[in-house]
């Protein structure tokens, strides 16, 4: 059997416009089990006050929980950096979490010591059919560490057996 190994990582964001900036961070390696998860107070980041109230509804993450209990933009890239620095992290929806990353790392005048990957980089042939599979009998919760924890079951059921 062949273990896929992946760091993977889940965004929640103010909403889906250019806009929109992010909220919530998660992510968590299947090979040890490390994680990590936090709020991003949106007062730290650069005119970051596009809230979309429908995205709101789907995250239930309030602006005040994200004042009350987040990070700054320049603690979650230094965070970010400290732990995966040198990793490929690995995204079910790169193009809109790598465009929230970049948002963050901007606002802190920062450079990711990370690369973020797609899971197409990680699967292939009958390991994407199942992933999708998979991925389409869940019901996604939209909070950044269920969506990682989902992503994983989906890794899980793509492992393939190499012994035949």
């Amino acid at each position: 059997m062949t273990k896929i190994d992946a760091i993977c990582i889940d965004i929640e964001a103010s909403g889906l416009g250019s806009r929109s900036y992010p909220i919530e961070i998660a992510w968590k390696c299947s090979g040890t089990g490390r994680s990590d998860e936090f709020f991003i107070n949106p007062d730290s980041g650069y005119e970051w006050n596009d809230w979309d109230e429908q995205a709101a509804q789907i995250h239930n993450i309030s602006p005040q929980l994200l004042r009350e209990q987040g990070i700054s933009v320049q603690e979650a890239c230094v965070r970010l950096n400290t732990a995966l620095d040198g990793s490929t992290v690995v995204s079910d929806a790169l193009e809109f979490d790598f465009f929230w990353m970049q948002r963050l790392f901007d606002a802190a005048m920062l450079k990711p010591t990370f690369s973020m990957a797609g899971i197409d980089m990680i699967l292939e042939g009958e390991q994407m059919i199942m992933y999708r599979l998979v991925a389409k009998a869940q019901v996604r919760r939209h909070r950044a560490m269920s969506d990682v924890e989902d992503l994983l079951t989906c890794l899980a059921a793509c492992e393939i057996d190499t012994d035949s």
